[in-house]
């Protein structure tokens, strides 16, 4: 008897494996202006701890659910109660992989939100901007002076 694989980049997954889906505010700088998306990402079991701690986050809501529910094979799904406006973020099928395997390791992470359900209560704020094409330009004088013995042998 063979065994089918539902997914064929993550062999050790299974359609009804549990997974929290969140719904971030973030920014996209354009042409000297930032406009706001509100982006569909993975929530890895440690991440989903911190955010119930009570830490500040961009997160409007994460809903617990499963891997069936969010990808159709490779291809992306939006969870119900998601605004059709979202946008899936960057590499989100490997992420998704890589956040389900965290729950598989954590069992403890799945009883923070029950499947099927939406938590809200979220400390969210958006203070701190989180700007998705953001790029560091390095500059010579971002340098850090070293003191003339550092690389000198004694």
């Amino acid at each position: 008897m063979s065994t089918v694989i539902s997914y064929p980049n993550a062999s050790d997954l299974a359609p009804d494996d549990y997974i929290v889906i969140g719904l971030a505010t973030c920014f996209i700088k354009e042409d000297g202006e930032v406009h706001q998306v509100e982006v569909v990402e993975p929530i890895p079991s440690a991440a989903l701890e911190a955010l119930l701690k009570g830490i500040p986050t961009s997160y409007k809501l994460a809903r617990a659910t499963t891997l069936a529910s969010v990808l159709d094979g490779d291809t992306p799904l939006l969870p119900e109660g998601f605004p059709e406006s979202a946008q899936f973020g960057d590499e989100f099928v490997p992420r998704v992989f890589a956040a389900t395997r965290t729950y598989k390791r954590r069992e403890t992470s799945k009883s923070l939100i029950p499947l099927g359900t939406t938590y809200t209560d979220l400390k969210y704020s958006i203070e701190r901007k989180r700007v998705l094409n953001a790029s560091r330009v390095v500059t010579k004088e971002d340098n850090v002076k070293q003191h003339s013995h550092t690389h000198k042998v004694l």
